[in-house]
C-alpha cells in the first residue's frame, strides 16, 4: 500500500469510484481509493440503478448528461463490456395541471443543455406504456435516454479504468483516523498502515458520518429505508416486442421498470421510516433491512390500479435498503465547510444515475479549483449550522415522501420549520407575515390579507400579485420596513485588511472610514465567485477601526471559507463572523429619512449622510449601525441591529413611522424592484460559468488597478470575447414570470437561458434576466421566451428601466 499520494477518496460505491476515474481523467494519477470492504457493498449493490436525465435545474441535467454518455462509453468496451439499457424512455406521469406546467418548463430549461424532452397527453403515455391505465392522468413528461444499468459492474468498470490510468484501490482497508497537519495535508490512518495526502474526500454513502466525525465534522444526511420488489414474468411484457419505458407516478408514489420479463417496482410510501439514526452495525455489509409490505399496502394499491397487470404477478424478491438523503434532496459535492484539502460527494439517493456526472464535476473542482458548470446547487457549504441530524431526518422524510414531486415556485414545505428566528418572528407573523426560507431562515415573503389567505402554487403569476403590487406602491410614495435576517456579516479587522480586501476584489475597494463600496470577487479562472459590499467603520466604543464585509445570507460558510482561503500568513487580517449576531431592518421610501430622523439622533440630511455612507447611532435607545444603501431604488436604509436589541429597534421604527405612512413589505416586493433596477442575485444571475464583463460588471472591473485574484485569467478570457452577455429582458406576457433556466429562441435554436424573472409593479413590465447570444445583446433586440411551453416575445431593453439615473435612491 502506498504511503503517500495525491488524493485518498474513502468510499468504493459510486460515488468514490465514480471521483476516483475522474480525477485520472482530469491528470491525476497519483489516486488512491479505500473501501472498508469490497467495492460496492454499501447501498450501491441494491440499487434499483435508474438513469434519467431529468432534472430540475440546468446543472444536473448537464451532469446526468455527462453520465449518460460515460455509461454508453463504458458499456461499448469489448474488454469489458456493462449491461446497460440504454434508451428505453421514461414517462413520468401528471394528474394536475400544475404538474403538466412544470414539466413544460423543464422541457424549456433541458433544451438549453441540448436534452430534448416531450410533454406528452394520457392517450399517448398509455401507447408508450401499453401496461398503464389513463384514469385520473392528464400527461406526461417523455425522457428518451431513460435506461437503467448494473450497479456493480459499472463500479468495477470505473475502477478498472482508474487503475489503467495509474490509481490504486484498497479494498477491506477500513479508515480509522484522520489527521489534518499544519500545512492543510491529511494522514489517512487505515488498519493496514497510514497514508499521507494532499487531499481526502469522504464518498462513504451511508457511513459518511463515521468518517466525518473522524475529522471533526457532521454532514446533514440522512438514511431512509427504501422497498421494492421484482415481479415473476408478466406475459404482456415478454410478448411485447421491445423492452417496456420507465415509469414515475407522482400520483401514487411508485416508479417500475423492466427487469428480464418482469418488473421492479419500487415505493415511496407515505408511512416511511429513517434508518441509522443511532449508529450503523460495523458488520451491515452487503445486507438489506427486513421486509415489511405491509408498510407499502397504500402505494400498492394505487400501482394496481395504474398498472392492473400487476394483480396477475407474483412477487419473485423483495428488496429492502438504506439510500441517503440531505436536507433539501440533492446531493452535497464539493469542499467541505471550514475545511481545507478535503472535500465530499454524498447524499446521492439517486447514486448510480448519476453518479458519474457528480463524480465528473467533483474532480473537476478538485483538480482546476471550479466545475465546468456552477456548481452551488450540490455546493455542501449550502447548509450552515442549522442542519443538525434531527433537522435533516426530518426533511428526508419529506423529501422521500414527495420523491416524484418537484417544488413548484415559492412553495415552502412545512417540515423542519422553522429551523432559525428572529425575535421579530412572532411579531410579524401575528401582523400577518407569510414566510419564505433563506438558509434555514424564515424571512417575511409578503403580508397576507387574512390568516386563511393561501395562494395557488403555480408557474403563472398567482394571488399574491395586488398584494406585492400594493406594497410595492406604499414603498414607492411612502416608505416601508422589512427585516432581512441572516445576512452574511464579517467583520475584517487589523492593518492589513484593505490590501487584503483590494488583492480579492476585482475593482476598487473604498477605504474611507463611513464609507461603502459594491464589488465582485473572481476565482482564479477569472469568473465571478461573490458579490459583497465593503463598510469602512471607524474605531468607536464599539470596536476597532473595522471593515464590515456584507453578503447574500446563503454564502455564510462559502465566503468565509474564501476569504480564510486567500488570506497570506503574514497579513494582519482577522475574520469573525457576525452573521448569527445581527439583523437587517430595512427602511425604504421617499419618507424613509424622516422616518430615520424621528428615531435616532443626529443628521440625516443627503449632505451629512449620502447615499453610500455608513454611520454608528441608536435608535430609540437601540444600537444600531445604519447604511444608506438601496436594492430597491428607492431612498433606502438598511439599519443593523445587535439582535437583543432588535425588537426595541423595531417598535421605535413603528412608532416614528405611524404619522409617514410606513407599511411592512416582504422579500417579493424587494424581488420585484430589483428586477426594475437591473440589480443582480448572486446564484441567480451572478454564477461561476461566467466572467464579469459577459455579467455587465464592466464597471466593477479595475484592470489597470494591479494584482488581483482572476486578473491573468480574465485578462486572457477577455482576448477571446464573451460566449453569453447578461440582458434584461420585458417580455410580452401577463400570464406569469419567466423562470430560471428557461430556454430563449430563435426559431429552433436556442440562444440564452433565462436566470431571473419578475414583475414590476412600478414600470408594469414583466422582466427578465438571461445569459444570451453576445450578437443578441444589443439594445431592442427581439428574440423568443419559451415560457412552460409557449412561445412570448422578449425584447432587450436598457438596464434599470425605474430610475435609470439612479436619482431617487440619491435623494
Amino acid at each position: 500500500m502506498k504511503s503517500r499520494t495525491k488524493v485518498v477518496v474513502i468510499g468504493g460505491g459510486i460515488a468514490g469510484c465514480s471521483t476516483l476515474y475522474h480525477l485520472t481523467q482530469e491528470g491525476w494519477a497519483d489516486v488512491v481509493l479505500v473501501e472498508r470492504n469490497e467495492l460496492t457493498s454499501g447501498t450501491t449493490w441494491h440499487s434499483a440503478a435508474q438513469v434519467t436525465n431529468f432534472g430540475t435545474n440546468q446543472t444536473m441535467v448537464g451532469l446526468k448528461s455527462h453520465s449518460i454518455k460515460l455509461y454508453q462509453d463504458l458499456s461499448a468496451n469489448p474488454d469489458y463490456p456493462i449491461n446497460y439499457h440504454h434508451g428505453d424512455g421514461g414517462i413520468r406521469l401528471a394528474n394536475t395541471q400544475a404538474q403538466m406546467q412544470g414539466y413544460r418548463h423543464f422541457a424549456s430549461m433541458a433544451r438549453g443543455m441540448d436534452v430534448h424532452f416531450e410533454v406528452i397527453d394520457a392517450e399517448e403515455c398509455a401507447r408508450r406504456h401499453p401496461l398503464i391505465s389513463t384514469e385520473n392522468l392528464i400527461g406526461g413528461l417523455w425522457d428518451p435516454l431513460d435506461g437503467d444499468i448494473d450497479p456493480a459492474q459499472l463500479c468495477q468498470a470505473l475502477a478498472r479504468a482508474a487503475r489503467l490510468a495509474g490509481a490504486e484501490v484498497y479494498r477491506n482497508t477500513p479508515v480509522v483516523g484522520l489527521i489534518q497537519h499544519k500545512d492543510d495535508t491529511w494522514t489517512v490512518q487505515t488498519e493496514h498502515g497510514d497514508i499521507d495526502c494532499d487531499i481526502v474526500v469522504n464518498a462513504c454513502g451511508y457511513r459518511v458520518n463515521e468518517v466525518g466525525a473522524l475529522m471533526g465534522v457532521h454532514h446533514p444526511v440522512a438514511s431512509m429505508e427504501h422497498q421494492y420488489f421484482l415481479t415473476e414474468e408478466i406475459p404482456a411484457i415478454r410478448d411485447a416486442g421491445h423492452r417496456m419505458p420507465l415509469l414515475r407516478c407522482p400520483i401514487s408514489d411508485f416508479y417500475c421498470r423492466q427487469e428480464k420479463n418482469g418488473l421492479l417496482l419500487g415505493f415511496y410510501e407515505q408511512d416511511c421510516k429513517t434508518w441509522g439514526m443511532d449508529g450503523i452495525d460495523p458488520n451491515f455489509v452487503n445486507a438489506l433491512c427486513p421486509d415489511d409490505l405491509d408498510r407499502v399496502s397504500d402505494v400498492l394499491e394505487g400501482a394496481f390500479a395504474r398498472m392492473p397487470a400487476l394483480l396477475e404477478a407474483g412477487i419473485h424478491t423483495v428488496v429492502n435498503g438504506p439510500i441517503t438523503y440531505t436536507i433539501d434532496g440533492a446531493p452535497l459535492v464539493g469542499p467541505i465547510p471550514g475545511k481545507r484539502n478535503a472535500f465530499c460527494i454524498i447524499g446521492l439517493r439517486a447514486g448510480l444515475g448519476e453518479g458519474g456526472g457528480h463524480g465528473w464535476l467533483l474532480a473537476q473542482q478538485i483538480v482546476h479549483g471550479e466545475a465546468c458548470y456552477d456548481t452551488w446547487c450540490l455546493d455542501p457549504r449550502r447548509f450552515t449550522d442549522h442542519a443538525n441530524v434531527e433537522l435533516t431526518a426530518l426533511k428526508a422524510v419529506e423529501d422521500y415522501q414527495n420523491e416524484f414531486r418537484f417544488h413548484l415556485p415559492h412553495e415552502h414545505r412545512p417540515a423542519g420549520r422553522p429551523a432559525k428566528t428572529t425575535a421579530l418572528t412572532p411579531v410579524l407573523a401575528a401582523e400577518g407575515a407569510e414566510f419564505t426560507v433563506v438558509n434555514g431562515w424564515e424571512r417575511v415573503d409578503y403580508i397576507k390579507p387574512d390568516p386563511s389567505f393561501e395562494p395557488t402554487l403555480s408557474f403563472d403569476f398567482d394571488e399574491t400579485y395586488d398584494l406585492v403590487g400594493a406594497e410595492v406602491a406604499n414603498v414607492q410614495s411612502n416608505v416601508g420596513l422589512s427585516e432581512v435576517n441572516g445576512f452574511n456579516r464579517i467583520e475584517i479587522t487589523g492593518a492589513d485588511r484593505h490590501a487584503f480586501l483590494d488583492r480579492l476584489f476585482c475593482g476598487a475597494v473604498t477605504r474611507r472610514d463611513g464609507r461603502i463600496g459594491l464589488g465582485y470577487l473572481l476565482n482564479h479562472h477569472g469568473m465571478v465567485k461573490a458579490e459583497a459590499t465593503v463598510a469602512n467603520l471607524p474605531a468607536s466604543d464599539r470596536g476597532p477601526a473595522r471593515v464590515w464585509y456584507g453578503s447574500a445570507a446563503a454564502s455564510e460558510f462559502h465566503d468565509m471559507d474564501w476569504l480564510k482561503q486567500n488570506r497570506h500568513p503574514d497579513e494582519d487580517v482577522h475574520l469573525r463572523s457576525l452573521t448569527n449576531d445581527y439583523t437587517i431592518l430595512i427602511l425604504a421610501g421617499p419618507k424613509s429619512r424622516d422616518v430615520l430622523a424621528s428615531c435616532a439622533r443626529g443628521d440625516w440630511s443627503p449632505a451629512a449622510f449620502p447615499w453610500l455612507s455608513v454611520r454608528e447611532c441608536f435608535v430609540g435607545f437601540a444600537p444600531a449601525t445604519v447604511m444608506a444603501v438601496s436594492f430597491s431604488g428607492e431612498l433606502a436604509y438598511e439599519i443593523h441591529v445587535p439582535n437583543p436589541s432588535l425588537y426595541s429597534a423595531y417598535l421605535a421604527l413603528r412608532r416614528a413611522g405611524e404619522r409617514f405612512g410606513l407599511k411592512l413589505f416582504g422579500a417579493r416586493a424587494i424581488d420585484s424592484m430589483r428586477m426594475e433596477k437591473t440589480f443582480l442575485h448572486w446564484k441567480a444571475d451572478l454564477i461561476t460559468e461566467f466572467d464579469p464583463f459577459e455579467t455587465g460588471l464592466n464597471r466593477f472591473v479595475r484592470l489597470e488597478k494591479g494584482d488581483f485574484i482572476g486578473r491573468d485569467a480574465l485578462l486572457n478570457r477577455d482576448a477571446d470575447g464573451p460566449r453569453r452577455k447578461l440582458v434584461p429582458l420585458r417580455l410580452e406576457t401577463g400570464q406569469g414570470p419567466a423562470h430560471a433556466g428557461a430556454s430563449l429562441m430563435m426559431g429552433d435554436t436556442v440562444v440564452g437561458t433565462i436566470t431571473s424573472g419578475e414583475w414590476g409593479h412600478r414600470t408594469g413590465l414583466n422582466l427578465a434576466h438571461g445569459f444570451v447570444d453576445p450578437s443578441l445583446a444589443e439594445i431592442g433586440c427581439k428574440i423568443e421566451l419559451d415560457h412552460c411551453g409557449k412561445r412570448v416575445n422578449a425584447t432587450v431593453i436598457a438596464p434599470s428601466p425605474y430610475d435609470p439615473d439612479h436619482s431617487r435612491l440619491r435623494a
